[in-house]
């Protein structure tokens, strides 16, 4: 079968690989129909992944977390889904037995939560066949109403934006600021207003970005002293709510200064520097900051979904590139290089 295989930085070739195989009979075998490229493949593709603490430290690796796709295979031990079902894939996965599982916190599942596409045991989604550890866990049914472009926002970008707002603590009438409007930024602008948010403000460099948010409801902020004109825009209260999407530290800092007394920041957004400052003022203002580097998909599923059937939200908006597998390699460069407004790309294998 064919795949995308990292082979160094900025190296990523579409080429044949060993066929996707049942291993345990827990396992099932998806025919992929979508994959995405996400941001924080980029890592891989700067070859940061061992930054991030996550996979195997192989050389090359087929890549990618994101996946939609038909059911053809499943071992003798799964009992809920069938060959031909219509699956989306948590982008993170867990064994699907123990209590953390069960409770909906992999990230503490007793076998260790695992991650498609970064080098350990599991392969990369950007390939023609995905082998789904925990099939009844870690796949479930498209359901009715929802598109194939939807769900496979669900395995992860969705779902990463939905878990860094109630990180925030977004409810409503609170005030929400988006730093970085890539496109789980922009999402979780969308989803902040949907939530009941009084305000979003949307902060990012790229114009283009920001006309975006604008036409979401959110008020853009230019200029460079964001800080500043929060300030001026809320008479000194700054903002409750601030997400954090870019995955650098200058944005960390700016992520910071907008948050007002007794405020949330979450962080979605990557960092594989880390090297920002937390000042005074935020631990004498009672500021809490959070990390959700990596999203426990499957657990937002139940209230994300009823948002698409009922059309609240519309994520599949941001979805700029769809091109095929063999194209991969360039719409990773594109994609890195932030091209031609690309926000979200897919690949059709």
């Amino acid at each position: 079968m064919r795949g995308i295989v990292f082979h160094g930085t900025g190296d990523v070739r579409c080429e044949n690989i060993d066929d996707a195989q049942i291993a345990d009979d827990h396992d099932i075998l998806v025919q992929t129909k979508l994959c995405g490229i996400c941001g924080s493949d980029l890592h891989v593709y700067h070859n940061e992944a061992s930054d991030i603490g996550i996979g195997g430290g192989k050389d090359t690796f087929c890549i990618g977390h994101e996946a939609v796709g038909e059911v053809v295979e499943v071992g003798k031990g799964v009992v809920d889904l069938a060959v031909g079902d219509q699956v989306m894939l948590a982008a993170m996965t867990g064994c699907g037995a123990c209590r953390w599982c069960l409770l909906g916190e992999s990230k503490r599942c007793k076998r260790g939560f695992k991650v498609y596409g970064f080098g350990g045991e599991l392969g990369g989604c950007q390939a023609e066949a995905i082998r789904v550890p925990a099939g009844d866990f870690n796949a479930a049914r498209i359901p009715d109403g929802v598109s194939n472009e939807q769900a496979i926002l669900l395995t992860d970008n969705l779902a990463t934006a939905y878990g860094a707002l109630l990180g925030a603590e977004v409810r409503a009438g609170k005030s929400v600021a988006v730093v970085g409007l890539g496109p789980i930024g922009l999402m979780a602008v969308e989803l902040a207003l949907v939530m009941g948010a009084s305000v979003a403000y949307a902060i990012d460099p790229v114009a283009e970005r920001k006309a975006w948010a604008e036409k979401l409801g959110a008020i853009p902020v230019d200029g460079t002293d964001v800080a500043e004109q929060i300030r001026e825009a809320t008479q000194g209260l700054m903002v409750d709510c601030v997400i954090e999407a870019v995955g650098r530290d200058a944005a960390m800092t700016t992520a910071i200064s907008l948050v007002g007394v007794q405020g949330f920041v979450s962080a979605l957004g990557v960092n594989t520097s880390m090297d920002f400052r937390i000042p005074f003022k935020a631990f004498a203002e009672g500021v809490t900051i959070r990390g959700n580097f990596i999203t426990e998909v499957h657990k937002f599923w139940p209230a994300l979904v009823p948002m698409l059937q009922q059309k609240r939200i519309r994520p599949e908006q941001f979805i700029t590139e769809r091109v095929s597998l063999d194209k991969g390699p360039e719409a990773y460069a594109k994609f890195d290089r932030r091209e031609g407004g690309t926000l979200k790309a897919l690949l059709l294998p």
